[in-house]
């Protein structure tokens, strides 16, 4: 059960101005550039340092002149389409960018990226009525949707859009319930607020004896390829990455397979070869230290988040992986606790006020 005592109230809750900037963003892998800005704006003249290196990450850091170099990596891609087609009726054709589930797709509202602004369009399928009883049964194909902006014919769609534009789902926050709250992309907005506000914290406190540097990491969604970059520009002696994890509290999750995991139930905290067993030993120091409750999830093999690269990076870097949990992972409606995100924040904070000049992880 959640700790009573880091349980958000129900009423009245406010989501955080800057966690909501970041999700209004549209940043499909490779077009991350709203979401650049919106870090760029919260962070950058708060920390001493702050660059975007060649793939679209950007790194703010905190630059402690002694101690050791701790990174905090959030990732703030998403899932996207991307146009590979037009016909001749002026239909956009389209690939996925990133992991979706193809019975998403249809009859969604989307903002195509152009290098002209946003063009609104919607996913379209044949409909239900034109189909046989056969056919009802099964989920169409990638090629079998397009995209319609309400062109006349080709001439005009390719006026408007081009070849190789991206587009994401049009679906906004929203408070769900007291602090359970949803939109599209909280993989891994929320990540991305989690160590960029880490980091403003961490600029306040008369604790800190190490340089920080929150890196808000590209491209995770097609092979956390932000992350290789990023963590051999930081060169950290110690890193924490921070993504979404699935929640299971929800009716046809088997839990023999893929554990017990709540909204409300804290920071989700793994263990296994992509994790240091020093780093989780000092995170859970200091959720008791905090008061938080946390989850423990096994993982018997290198994660689908950033901390496998950053494990990886240069010599190899002690690392830890803090999940937030979420309901309905790469769907357009993901859901989370406001709570569990608050809860990840204050760990981090708590983490990298734990460590002093001679900290070391063997």
């Amino acid at each position: 059960m959640p700790n009573k005592k880091n349980t958000v109230p129900s009423r009245n809750f406010k989501a955080p101005p800057f966690l909501k900037e970041l999700l209004v963003a549209r940043s499909p892998s490779g077009y991350e550039a709203e979401a650049r800005d919106v870090v760029r704006k919260n962070v950058e003249g708060i920390a001493n340092d702050f660059f975007v290196d060649a793939l679209g990450s950007c790194h703010a850091t905190l630059d402690h002149k002694s101690g050791p170099s701790l990174m905090l990596a959030g990732h703030i891609d998403e899932l996207g389409l991307i146009i590979k087609h037009v016909s001749d009726k002026g239909f956009l054709y389209f690939d996925a960018i990133g992991g979706h589930d193809l019975s998403m797709i249809s009859g969604r509202r989307v903002d195509i990226i152009t290098k002209n602004g946003i063009i609104r369009g919607v996913t379209g399928k044949r409909a239900i009525h034109l189909m046989t009883p056969e056919e009802r049964k099964k989920v169409p194909q990638m090629h079998q949707m397009w995209i319609d902006i309400g062109a006349k014919d080709k001439e005009e769609a390719l006026s408007r859009v081009m070849i190789g534009d991206a587009a994401v789902y049009d679906h906004g926050f929203e408070i769900l319930h007291g602090s359970l709250a949803t939109s599209r992309a909280f993989d891994d907005k929320s990540g991305a607020y989690a160590v960029n506000e880490a980091l403003i914290r961490l600029s306040q406190t008369k604790k800190l004896n190490c340089k920080v540097v929150a890196v808000s990491t590209s491209q995770e969604e097609i092979g956390t390829r932000g992350a290789i970059t990023s963590s051999y520009l930081a060169d950290p002696d110690v890193a924490l990455a921070v993504d979404v994890s699935h929640a299971t509290d929800h009716p046809d999750a088997d839990h023999r397979k893929y554990g017990a995991f709540t909204l409300g139930g804290g920071p989700i905290l793994t263990r296994g070869p992509n994790v240091h067993p020093a780093v989780f030993d000092r995170l859970m120091e200091c959720a008791r230290k905090e008061k938080i409750e946390v989850q423990i999830e096994a993982d018997p093999r290198p994660t689908g988040t950033d901390a496998r690269s950053i494990q990886i990076a240069r010599k190899g870097v002690p690392t830890g992986l803090i999940g937030i949990p979420l309901r309905y992972m790469h769907t357009p409606s993901e859901v989370i606790d406001l709570g569990d995100l608050e809860n990840v924040v204050k760990l981090m904070v708590s983490f990298g006020e734990s460590l002093q000049v001679n900290s070391v992880f063997n």
